[in-house]
């Protein structure tokens, strides 16, 4: 096995507040080992049973509308903890009706619970996240459950996973997706860690996740890091996701001339069909807006230079270590990276090439149907290459993870949520280890009848010096996947001759190298793989 990866980045996720999570990364200070509670003794002053079923540790938006979520549920009792007071008094004080459990300690939260006590912590990741489990652990009792809903790196989940389940805890790191809005009314929930805690944590996660044709929009992922190692995953194929509808907006609003308001009507129309998401509806909404300060539309008022919380960074990183090629997720990334770097584009404003000002097409609705038909393909290809990251690092890690039921749980409540997910579902059920999802019957039709629109797509943009990253990537890794033979194979000449490298030969079995530096007479050599 190869060694753990240690993506690096700034830290929160997409689709969570930005004063919700930070998380640490490598080079970064590690939290102090603290002296954990090891047995029962530990929380002997916690032996009474509260009412709560289930309690919530950090009362800022996504932990407080979380709370609430729960507490609307007949069968949940929620029990609610923030080291600062006040928050926890504003959220009694304005929802009365949720009838929440308040505690203003640690030991008051411990023993307002139910045994096995359940506690989701909603604290910014890293440090604080360290520091709240440190102090669940001595106050609860072995064989309680302490789950992190925020969003951790996995690696961070797979070390406190072991650490908390050697002192006799149950500990599950569960990504949440959904944003404000979907901890709320309904998030796609993506828990990890243990069986044995999955069936008292199963049902409760059940009574508030996001439904999508009448399933619940959670499934236990898998052990230790998985649910945390999904949910990175998730964020990586939303970032290629809104790329390739940044760019198709690009292409035409330059190629047609139309106004926002008038793009925001074909996405509209869009998201009636086979595109039909939760980023293509609220693609339209973001374009119909007016600023109020200038009456131009708010796209146009808003500096041209993306954020990132650092999943994706994560994503394309943890690839890299795992040997899997998600380039429209990687080329997504990188065009954020290159949005921020105003200082650059400013002085690289006046190299040769074509002005997209002056490009035009001569049939504006023709040119709208191949963009969206280049759109679909190159989706098709991010969420491809999304659970094909899935599936390696669920071999890599020892995890059992379902991709069928992955993309189940992404139908409602997520930022990803499609309707093209269950075609995923679909080729999965059909077949379980499907090796690549582009090669289902589904995804093979929608390829075909898609490629020479998102080839003419692709070849226009380059002509006219429009930048699309995510088309042109998505493109050349489609037709790598199906070439029958790469050039991979001088670079493999190459390294052989100025590393000693070694290569296989397609007409017989061993492990050659060339005496480049000698009489170029080949030698088997030993094989290193």
């Amino acid at each position: 096995m190869s060694s753990t990866p240690s993506p690096t980045g700034p830290s929160t996720d997409q689709d969570q507040a930005p004063h919700e999570a930070t998380q640490q990364h490598e080079g970064a200070p590690q939290p102090e080992e603290v002296e954990r509670p090891t047995h029962p003794e530990a929380a002997s002053t916690n032996a009474s049973e509260g009412p709560a079923n289930i309690g919530v540790v950090g009362l800022a938006v996504m932990g407080s509308n979380l709370a609430r979520n729960l507490a609307s549920r007949e069968s949940n009792t929620v029990a609610v903890f923030n080291r600062s007071r006040s928050k926890t008094d504003e959220l009694i004080e304005a929802h009365p009706e949720a009838e929440f459990v308040p505690a203003f300690t640690y030991e008051e939260f411990a023993a307002s619970l139910q045994k096995p006590r359940t506690a989701i912590i909603m604290v910014k990741a890293g440090k604080p996240t360290d520091a709240v489990i440190d102090e669940l652990m001595r106050v609860f009792e072995p064989g309680d459950i302490i789950i992190d809903g925020g969003n951790s790196l996995f690696t961070d989940t797979i070390r406190r996973e072991k650490a908390v389940s050697e002192a006799g805890y149950n500990f599950v790191g569960m990504g949440v997706s959904g944003g404000e809005e979907g901890a709320l009314n309904g998030p796609s929930l993506m828990p990890g860690g243990p069986d044995e805690a999955w069936v008292t944590l199963g049902p409760i996660l059940k009574s508030i996740a996001a439904v999508a044709e009448g399933e619940p929009c959670v499934t236990h992922i898998g052990h230790d890091g998985a649910g945390h190692f999904v949910k990175m995953v998730h964020n990586g194929i939303e970032y290629a996701d809104m790329q390739l509808i940044a760019e198709a907006y690009d292409l035409i609003r330059r190629g047609t001339g139309k106004s926002p308001a008038e793009i925001a009507d074909i996405f509209a129309e869009w998201n009636k069909g086979e595109l039909e998401s939760y980023l293509i509806e609220i693609t339209a909404e973001v374009l119909r807006q007016t600023d109020a300060a200038t009456g131009r539309p708010l796209v146009d008022v808003i500096v041209d230079q993306a954020g990132a919380k650092g999943t994706g960074a994560w994503t394309v990183q943890t690839a890299l270590d795992l040997g899997v090629p998600v380039s429209g997720i990687a080329e997504a990334t990188f065009a954020r990276s290159l949005s921020s770097h105003r200082e650059q584009r400013d002085v690289a404003g006046g190299l040769p090439g074509p002005s997209p000002e002056d490009f035009t097409v001569d049939d504006a609705d023709a040119f709208i149907e191949q963009v969206r038909l280049a759109l679909y393909a190159s989706k098709i290809v991010a969420y491809s290459q999304g659970f094909d990251e899935i599936r390696a690092g669920a071999a890599q890690y020892d995890w059992n993870i379902d991709l069928g039921a992955v993309s189940k749980i992404w139908r409602g409540g997520c930022i990803i949520r499609a309707q093209f997910l269950n075609r995923i579902a679909d080729a999965y059920d059909a077949e379980a280890d499907l090796p690549v999802l582009l090669t289902a019957p589904y995804f093979v039709e929608a390829l075909g009848r898609t490629q020479d629109a998102w080839r003419e797509v692709v070849r226009i943009s380059s002509a006219a010096g429009i930048p699309s990253p995510a088309f042109s990537s998505s493109l050349a890794y489609y037709d790598g996947l199906r070439a029958e033979r790469l050039p991979a194979a001088l670079i493999q000449g190459q390294r052989d001759f100025f590393g000693a490298h070694t290569y296989k030969r397609i007409d017989k079995d061993g492990t050659f190298h060339t005496l480049w530096s000698g009489d170029r007479s080949e030698v088997e050599a030993e094989d290193t793989h």
